[in-house]
């Protein structure tokens, strides 16, 4: 008969590498800090079908599913990022678990571990997986996530920044992040599983990024997003992403995404293209005298791009390295070396194209197309087609 902590004769065999990776992926979305212990445990339920782990903190759930040998089918809730550190270390061997009393006792090889069962009294009701809206690749879903998430705000007090904007329309997706200071924005095709979908959703990046980054890319099944039912899309409130034996949900961001729209501009006076590996060597190396989150000066003249920073009390850095730089005579603008690094580390190309139209305006960084643009009639230069876009506002020079 289960009690408060929950079934006490649980037993099962279960293969160690196949226990560790479940543990450890619903360990890593447990809060390291709540009022209430009991959201920092693994709820691991055994039945006819194998083992399920699970965890919610109110805000992420996350389910795996794994075979295993059970003997006694029952639910019971144990510390899990304890679990998964003691996993993580037992020899390569079968691990038998058993419930004794208030008691779960792990044995695999010669280690045994005897952990406290935690109460189930108090253990929130696990959100249900939404109805699946459409279908991606992990490598395309992991690729522009990591994408646009670098341009996503850190700052709590503005919520509405620190989500990436999804937008569904058909077999479309539009992702955009911004901090302000910077914005990125990708589109990509996917298989939607409902008739003419179209949602606006905003969605924490930390989670999403995790969620993403934890997704096996070399697969070919495609991972399923589940955000609502077909009539009303995210009316839930809900993300859900579900892949192979794992599945995880995400309350959405309720607050308002701002209007980026305006701000991507759709001609440039110049432009320029760059090698990206020079350049991030090049970054490297000059920001060494540059005080913390200093800015970088970029000068660009024809044939060649001069780097340049300074320092307060470090003295001052400059570096040239090869560029095609058309539409002006020069122009000097300068960045925020983070920023400016985070966004070349996320073009996914050899070369990354420069956008300007005045050195205190912002910036694009896109993926250097097959062709460039030729001048309109005016002289500026179209913004080329391009599935990513990373916009960056310059640091304003004295003078």
């Amino acid at each position: 008969m289960a009690d408060s902590i929950g079934d006490n004769a649980v037993s099962f065999r279960v293969h160690k590498e196949d226990l560790a990776d479940a543990v450890a992926w619903v360990a890593r979305s447990l809060p390291t800090k709540n009022t209430q212990p009991i959201l920092r445990a693994v709820v691991i339920t055994a039945d006819d079908n194998g083992l399920e782990f699970a965890g919610f903190d109110y805000e992420v759930s996350t389910r795996v599913r794994i075979g295993a040998e059970v003997d006694q089918p029952g639910r019971i809730a144990v510390a899990g990022k304890l679990l998964a550190d003691i996993v993580a270390v037992m020899p390569n061997k079968p691990v038998e678990v058993s419930v004794e009393g208030s008691t779960l006792r792990l044995r695999g090889g010669s280690a045994k571990f005897d952990l406290p069962l935690m109460s189930l009294d108090d253990y929130p009701q696990l959100p249900t997986l939404p109805e699946v809206t459409g279908r991606i690749s992990p490598s395309a879903f992991n690729g522009a996530v990591t994408q646009v998430a670098s341009a996503a705000g850190r700052d709590d007090t503005l919520p509405m920044l620190t989500g990436i904007h999804m937008e569904i329309f058909g077999n479309h997706l539009k992702l955009t992040a911004t901090d302000r200071f910077r914005l990125a924005l990708r589109t990509l095709e996917w298989e939607p599983a409902v008739d003419d979908v179209q949602a606006k959703l905003l969605i924490p990046a930390k989670t999403l990024l995790d969620n993403a980054r934890t997704l096996d890319t070399h697969i070919d099944e495609p991972v399923e997003i589940a955000v609502g039912g077909s009539g009303n899309v995210g009316a839930e409130g809900l993300f859900g992403l579900h892949t192979g034996n794992r599945e995880t949900t995400t309350r959405m961001l309720d607050a308002d995404f701002p209007n980026v729209a305006p701000l991507l501009p759709k001609a440039h006076t110049s432009i320029a293209t760059v090698e990206i590996a020079p350049l991030l060597e090049s970054i490297k190396r000059v920001s060494l005298v540059a005080d913390r989150n200093a800015q970088i000066r970029l000068h660009f003249r024809e044939g060649e791009l001069a780097l340049f920073a300074s320092g307060a009390d470090s003295g001052e850095a400059q570096e040239t390295i090869p560029a095609a730089f058309t539409g002006a005579d020069e122009l000097l603008i300068a960045f925020n070396a983070g920023y400016l690094r985070d966004g070349l580390a996320v073009i996914g190309t050899e070369r990354v194209l420069f956008g300007f139209t005045e050195a205190s305006r912002p910036a694009i960084m896109i993926p250097e197309p097959e062709e460039l643009p030729e001048a309109n009639a005016d002289g500026t230069f179209p913004t080329p087609e391009t599935h990513f876009t990373y916009l960056l506002m310059p640091v304003r020079l004295p003078g």
